[in-house]
């Protein structure tokens, strides 16, 4: 599994043609507080149920929090015959500090 950091993502986001599918796994009220513009919801426990619904053919960023819930996805993705996964490094959290310091923290 790849890992990138915000700024990197950040980066990548600005210059690909084909920007990356920004999964975003936390819970719907932690999305709604803040988000990545761009990142799509599915909460870590529904991915199982809901992995037919992610594009396999496109690389996929995993987003969480802190990096830890996102790292976690990443894999079980990577177990399930995706291979472009990368998994931001800290998180939204990490993302508001280095990123978009007008974005909410918790």
């Amino acid at each position: 599994m790849h890992t990138i950091t915000p700024i990197q993502l950040h980066d990548l986001i600005n210059s690909a043609e084909d920007t990356p599918f920004l999964l975003d796994v936390r819970e719907p009220n932690e999305f709604e507080y803040c988000h990545i513009t761009g990142s799509q919801l599915m909460p870590m426990h529904s991915i199982p149920a809901n992995i037919d619904q992610l594009p396999k053919n496109r690389p996929i960023v995993t987003i969480c929090h802190h990096g830890m819930r996102s790292m976690q996805v990443a894999q079980f993705l990577l177990q399930n015959e995706f291979s472009d996964i990368t998994n931001l490094t800290g998180g939204v959290h990490a993302w508001a500090q280095s990123v978009d310091s007008s974005m909410p923290t918790y």
